[in-house]
C-alpha cells in the first residue's frame, strides 16, 4: 500500500478511532471494551488539542491505525511528557510495520515539540506488545503502575462502584 499516510486526527474520524478502541480494550486484561465511553474520552482529547494528540495512519480513505499521546509535566523531568495511552493497528493489518510507523511519527512529534519523555503501560501478559515497544527503544521502568478507582469503571480489577 504506497498510499498510507500519518496525520492529526479529526473529530470526523470519531467513529473509527473509537471502533479501534473497542478492539484494543477486548484484547486488554485490564479494560472492557464501552463504546459511549471510549467515545468520549477521544472526543475530550480531540476537542481540546492542549490535552494531547491523536495521530492516524490512512491507507485508501481508510483509517488502519491510531496513537494517543496524553500531556502532562513531570516534575522529575522539569517539564512537558507525554504518556502514550492507546496505539492500535487493524488486525488485518497488523505485520506491516504500521506500528512501528506511528511510533516513529510519534517520537519525532515529540522530539519537535520539545518533549522531555514518552511513558507507555503495557500490558503485562502480552509478551509481543513488550517486545515491539523495547525493540523501538523503551525501557522497563522501576516504577509498578497502581489505580484508585474514583467512579464507576470498565477497569476489570479493583472496585466497580462509588459506594
Amino acid at each position: 500500500m504506497n498510499d498510507i499516510r500519518i496525520e492529526p486526527a479529526s473529530i470526523e474520524d470519531l467513529p473509527q478511532l473509537t471502533e479501534l478502541l473497542m478492539d484494543l480494550f477486548s484484547h486488554e486484561a485490564d479494560f472492557r471494551p464501552d463504546h459511549d465511553l471510549q467515545e468520549r474520552g477521544l472526543r475530550l482529547i480531540l476537542e481540546q488539542p492542549n490535552r494531547g494528540r491523536i495521530f492516524v495512519l490512512r491507507s485508501a480513505g481508510q483509517i488502519v491505525g491510531m496513537i494517543n499521546l496524553l500531556i502532562t509535566i513531570s516534575t522529575a523531568e522539569g517539564g512537558f511528557v507525554l504518556l502514550l495511552e492507546d496505539l492500535v493497528v487493524r488486525h488485518e493489518h497488523r505485520g506491516m510495520s504500521y506500528g512501528t510507523k506511528l511510533l516513529h511519527h510519534a517520537i519525532e512529534f515529540a522530539r519537535q515539540k520539545d518533549f522531555l519523555r514518552i511513558t507507555c503501560l503495557t500490558d503485562k501478559l502480552e509478551e509481543g506488545s513488550r517486545r515491539f515497544f523495547e525493540k523501538n527503544g523503551f525501557y522497563r521502568s522501576e516504577m509498578m503502575p497502581m489505580r484508585y478507582l474514583l467512579r464507576n469503571s470498565t477497569a476489570a480489577h479493583g472496585p466497580v462502584s462509588g459506594t
